[in-house]
């Protein structure tokens, strides 16, 4: 603002300048956009993790598919999802934040288009899989993109608001997609993001800062995202042919094989390269260490579960795919109404406490289901309670685990925390989806309801073990639930250089 020549510039004591409330709120409005256009951004790519579960059996029967080759048309997305989601931080970091997700919405939009027309399971599948590494563009940049706009105090509330919306997309994608299968086509769960991406691409093209990390150079060891994708692969290819081929079966034997090398071998090339995909002295954090093999255990239950459910409503109790959705649609709801309070009460009461409740009312849930739920249908007094306490227990537990995971990390380290525990969520998918086609396996309608039952113990023990870890014995300073004194960050200060 001009001032008139001669006049003084000086604000009397005490009073509020004109100029500094105008420019706060402006500023405020702005980071509220960037939130809201980076937290959709968000929801459209984890909407896909889960949309695809209550089509899975329309997808069979369209193109004569059996279970095992159905589980990786959702396999091909998270392994891909978690491999390229560390390395695109990076990209992001040296290309620019604003064009890496402008380039990752467009090319999701891009790649669903050609899921939505795929003429083949063979075709979806490959197309899933490049729709996945375009989505990996845009989960590290979104929060890149909203944490500088948000001054220190408020970060964990909308590291919260980000986080939830993940959650939140991952659980209504069986029921939107449930809509768009009963009256349109399964294929419309892709072409959907079509227009979704266009609008937000248009609205980032304006809205979004570009920023990029000036010490950023090099990118990511290919290997490395190579072997962070077989690793899993290999492992899931084990467990989904075990029942088919044989536990005994050489193929099998192989595949867990290889797997057990390719850890070690990850871990050796990372460490020996010049551009690792993997900072592997993050897990020094004891926080983030542990919150993430919370992650990677409660994601296998979560996504099992959700499979589970919906296969089990349309093949046992015989429901619709539209009944499907509906009957499951409680829990998703509870999910919605508790994800934002959840992360608040983690900034709150601490972490640990929080996912703990998550995970005992997870428990709680699935363990309900396996006890009372039957071959003849009784939602209202079977069903739905536990659907209940599952949502609960997961609206307390997904947001919460994204901001805990990073909460202990410098602000500079943000992104690439959030990409590691992104990835970890993603292999959790695919390990659960896997034990899921293999516990089940191919049973008769008499063996079904003990099958199923066989399964939700299962994942009501994963969840309960989500619980667990974060009590591993370690320090017991005073804020160790929080971080602020136990878990200290092992980074220089943000802006600093690190040689």
């Amino acid at each position: 603002m001009a001032v008139p020549e001669g006049a003084s510039t000086a604000a009397p004591a005490g009073s509020p300048t004109v100029e500094e409330p105008v420019q706060d709120a402006a500023a405020r409005r702005h980071a509220l956009r960037v939130l809201a256009l980076s937290s959709l951004g968000v929801f459209v790519v984890f909407l896909d993790t889960t949309i695809v579960n209550v089509a899975f059996e329309t997808i069979g029967r369209s193109f004569h598919a059996t279970a095992g080759h159905l589980a990786w048309v959702l396999n091909a997305y998270s392994l891909v999802f978690a491999a390229v989601l560390i390395p695109a931080g990076r990209l992001a970091d040296r290309y620019g934040r604003k064009r890496v997700f402008l380039i990752g919405i467009t090319g999701f939009a891009a790649t669903s288009a050609l899921c939505g027309l795929a003429p083949n399971v063979g075709m979806l599948i490959a197309g899933r899989a490049l729709q996945a590494a375009f989505a990996a563009l845009v989960t590290p940049t979104s929060l890149s993109l909203i944490l500088p706009e948000f001054p220190a105090a408020r970060r964990p509330v909308a590291i919260g608001t980000w986080g939830s919306m993940g959650a939140a997309a991952a659980a209504l994608g069986p029921t939107l997609g449930a809509l768009l299968t009963e009256y349109a086509s399964w294929r419309w769960i892709f072409l959907v993001n079509v227009p979704i991406c266009a609008v937000i691409a248009f609205l980032g093209l304006r809205l979004l800062r570009e920023a990029r990390d000036p010490h950023a150079h090099g990118l990511p060891d290919p290997l490395g995202v190579l072997l962070i994708a077989a690793m899993p692969a290999a492992l899931s290819l084990g467990i989904i042919e075990g029942p088919n081929w044989g536990w005994s079966d050489p193929r099998v034997i192989s595949a867990f094989v290889l797997a057990a090398l390719l850890l070690p071998a990850f871990v050796l090339r990372d460490r020996s390269t010049a551009q690792p995909v993997m900072d592997f002295a993050l897990f020094r954090v004891r926080q983030f260490r542990l919150v993430n093999a919370a992650t990677l255990l409660f994601a296998a239950a979560f996504y099992g579960m959700l499979l589970s459910n919906i296969i089990f409503l349309q093949t046992v109790w015989h429901y619709s795919v539209l009944r499907a959705a509906l009957a499951t649609a409680p829990s998703p709801l509870v999910v919605t109404a508790v994800a934002r309070t959840a992360s608040r009460l983690s900034h709150t009461y601490g972490a640990r406490r929080v996912l703990t409740c998550g995970a005992l009312f997870w428990t709680a849930g699935l363990a309900l289901n396996a006890i009372v739920v039957g071959p003849t249908p009784h939602w209202s007094t079977h069903w739905l309670p536990a659907a209940l306490l599952t949502g609960l227990g997961v609206g307390l537990t997904l947001p919460a685990q994204s901001g805990a995971a990073v909460q202990a990390l410098p602000p500079g380290r943000f992104a690439l925390g959030s990409a590691i525990n992104a990835s970890l969520r993603q292999l959790g998918a695919v390990l659960g989806i896997s034990l899921f086609v293999a516990v089940l396996g191919t049973p008769t309608a008499a063996d079904a309801i003990g099958s199923f039952h066989r399964v939700w113990w299962l994942l009501a023990a994963l969840g309960l073990a989500a619980g667990a870890v974060l009590w591993t014995p370690g320090s017991r300073r005073a804020d160790a639930d929080t971080g602020a004194a136990e878990l200290k960050p092992v980074y220089a200060p943000e802006g600093a250089h690190d040689h």
